[in-house]
């Protein structure tokens, strides 16, 4: 779905999260940054997807990576999603589609024999440099983790 790739400079964004703190790439130079794009959040999927991260969070911060999961959903819903589950990365709200547009994940979707709009689950791994490593399309949900550290 997205038209970026591996070697692109990340496109540079500013969201606010679960708890109305703005995150910037800027803010993330010197770190890899996980940029992890999810339907909505509280489904199975997304559900499965997040822990996995969050259960393999000390293997990301012992190689300097950052997570920040993104969806179009509200604040308040991101925060409920992060409580529940006690993610330790915040999680983007981005209710006009600003960051998702931005990564071009958004389009059309088929489900059940109905085709609507939605968030296509991407993840991109962006180097120190604010470049893209890697742009995963085929996320496995309860191995996702495994997907970026390899």
């Amino acid at each position: 779905m997205t038209t970026l790739k591996k070697g692109d400079k990340a496109p540079e964004f500013s969201g606010i999260d679960q708890d109305g703190n703005k995150h910037i790439l800027a803010d993330y130079k010197g770190k890899k940054l996980v940029v992890f794009f999810y339907p909505k959040a509280s489904t199975p999927g997304c559900t499965a997807e997040a822990c996995d991260l969050r259960d393999n969070f000390e293997r990301f911060q012992e190689k300097n990576y950052a997570l920040l999961g993104v969806s179009a959903d509200s604040q308040a819903k991101q925060g409920k999603f992060r409580d529940k589950y006690d993610f330790p990365f915040p999680l983007i709200a981005d209710e006009d589609k600003s960051v998702i547009n931005a990564f071009g994940v958004w389009g059309p979707k088929k489900f059940m024999g109905r085709e609507y709009d939605g968030i296509h689950r991407t993840t991109f791994v962006i180097n120190e440099e604010g470049i893209i490593d890697e742009v995963i399309e085929k996320v496995k949900t309860k191995a996702h983790a495994e997907q970026i550290l390899g």
